[in-house]
């Protein structure tokens, strides 16, 4: 069984984050990068799965210059067999999206697997675009995923209670909080061995870009914060009423 695993590169969630260029542009001086989070839990549950079954073959796909190559070299550390990288700046959501699913065509894959979201743009949109691209089923935030054979069996938390689909495949899911306890940690064996682990280097395929940034915006400051008595619950209600103007 070979699985497509999608990563991406995003600023650690503790970054200070700047624009340039009249803030249409991301400043990436002094950005420290670490693979999304999303994408770390949906690394770790394949790869317990593969623990479990035996036989899973893991690639890890990522779409980026040289840069990128320490991020998806991470990925060899956790326990990916191997890698790809499209040597292509990642435009928007439809560009990786077309690239991830030329990578699948070309490479005999069983599924893909994204995190559910990027943490830097968190749009949630690449997986259905990876499905829509190769015209396979796509169940989105996965909170559990099991195989057996060539059908897998995946649980999403829905309003209310939890949503239980079987799918064949070929299929793409994404994974959210859930699918794994807690992202697995690369040892020293596992650093030195994805020194050696194949990382292949591809050339990105044509896709016109259909959106484009014109402004950042930094979200407005949080003001300050006002206790209330707990024994006072008609000052809270006055201040929800006449400040914050909520009720």
């Amino acid at each position: 069984m070979k699985v497509l695993l999608a990563v991406s590169h995003v600023p650690d969630t503790t970054s200070k984050i700047r624009f340039v260029n009249k803030d249409s542009e991301f400043d990436k001086t002094d950005i420290q990068y670490i693979i999304s989070p999303f994408d770390e839990l949906a690394l770790t549950r394949l790869l317990q799965i593969k623990e479990q079954i035996g036989g899973m073959h893991i690639t890890a796909v990522t779409v980026g210059g040289a840069d990128v190559d320490p991020t998806i070299r991470k990925a060899l550390a956790i326990g990916a067999d191997d890698a790809v990288r499209v040597d292509a700046e990642p435009t928007d959501a439809l560009f990786v999206a077309r690239q991830i699913a030329e990578v699948f065509k070309n490479g005999e894959f069983d599924f893909v697997m994204t995190g559910k979201e990027s943490i830097d743009f968190t749009g949630n949109q690449v997986g259905e675009m990876v499905a829509e691209f190769l015209n396979i089923p796509s169940v989105a935030s996965a909170a559990s995923l099991e195989l057996n054979g060539n059908i897998a069996t995946i649980i999403r938390e829905i309003d209310g209670g939890k949503e239980v689909i079987e799918t064949p495949m070929p299929f793409v899911t994404s994974g959210q909080k859930g699918i794994a306890k807690e992202p697995r940690i690369p040892n020293m064996r596992g650093i030195m061995m994805a020194r050696k682990k194949p990382l292949n280097v591809v050339p990105a395929v044509e896709q016109a870009a259909h959106t484009k940034v014109v402004k950042f915006t930094m979200p407005e400051s949080r003001g300050a914060c006002k206790m209330i008595d707990a024994d006072n619950p008609a000052e809270l209600i006055r201040l929800l009423h006449e400040e914050a103007k909520v009720l």
